[in-house]
């Protein structure tokens, strides 16, 4: 399972509070804090945010 070390930079860039992606993506707000601070995720999880974001899911696993 893989982390999200870009969540919380993408998430800022595009606007978005945790609730409102949680909102857009059906991923709950506390699991969205949960992965910003390091935990890993599933790879369902991933592609949601990723889809909510208008990201390819790579965007949020790549260490920048």
């Amino acid at each position: 399972m893989p982390k999200l070390p870009n969540l919380r930079a993408v998430r800022e860039a595009a606007l978005y509070s945790q609730a409102e992606l949680a909102a857009l993506s059906g991923v709950a707000q506390p699991t969205i804090s949960h992965l910003e601070t390091g935990r890993a995720a599933q790879f369902v999880t991933v592609k949601r945010l990723a889809e909510a974001l208008r990201v390819e899911p790579r965007e949020l696993m790549d260490a920048r």
